[in-house]
């Protein structure tokens, strides 16, 4: 691929990713405020944007720093949480263009819920180039937009800073409920896990521990569940 074509590659890109930077801005924002009020300093905020970017596991990060849960435990929750990208990445391997290791590294650094859904609907294989672009765009959006929510909650009156812990939990449950009248399957996982969670916690395990158990046994339970009821399915002859 030539100098023109792989810049014009790049710039459809940053073109492509325009509406996933455009769609981080207020989530991001959102974030950098909540970390201000846990008590990150906006050097801390900035850095969990840059190393972990991925939105829930932020939000759920927080919640969990707020508990004074351990960082293993962090570290295996968000693990839980995003291990749906191993999937994700494994079928974008399929569509993109064969590349370097290290460049294929750093692109699948950048795969979040948006920017696959942009590159897996792309007509086509995919260049290097053009997933560059995407994830850049919502990269840089995510990044700068998360210490512009610090800085916005700086300069809020205390009062409306103390308010914010409760904003986190009001996110959660507007994310969950609207899920939940949709799915029975997202229904019953978060009411297993809310059930196993009070067990666990119960019985003596630290927070962090109790979400992460109730998450993955939650998880598991279901899914075996969906397995049987759909191998135990008899079609129905016409």
């Amino acid at each position: 691929m030539n100098t023109e074509s792989t810049n014009q590659s790049f710039l459809s890109g940053i073109r492509g990713g325009l509406s996933i930077a455009i769609g981080y801005f207020p989530i991001a924002v959102a974030f950098g405020l909540l970390a201000k009020n846990v008590g990150l300093t906006s050097l801390e905020t900035v850095m969990m944007s840059i190393f972990v970017f991925a939105g829930a596991a932020q939000f759920m990060s927080l919640n969990l720093i707020a508990l004074g849960t351990a960082g293993v435990e962090i570290v295996l929750t968000t693990f839980i949480v995003n291990i749906r990208h191993l999937l994700m990445s494994a079928s974008l391997n399929e569509k993109m263009h064969k590349d370097k290791g290290w460049k294929r590294a750093l692109y699948a650094f950048g795969i979040t819920d948006e920017t696959f859904s942009v590159l897996a609907t792309k007509p086509g294989p995919v260049t290097s180039q053009y997933a560059f672009g995407v994830i850049l765009c919502g990269y840089s959006s995510w990044v700068f937009s998360s210490f512009l929510g610090f800085i916005i909650g700086s300069f809020l009156p205390v009062v409306l800073q103390e308010s914010m812990s409760i904003a986190l939990y009001s996110m959660f449950v507007g994310l969950l409920v609207p899920s939940m009248k949709k799915s029975v399957k997202v229904f019953s996982l978060a009411f297993l896990s809310a059930a196993f969670h009070s067990i666990f916690f119960v019985a003596g395990l630290s927070t962090g521990w109790a979400i992460l158990f109730a998450s993955l046994l939650s998880a598991v339970l279901v899914e075996l569940i969906t397995t049987v009821k759909g191998r135990g399915a008899v079609p129905r002859e016409s």
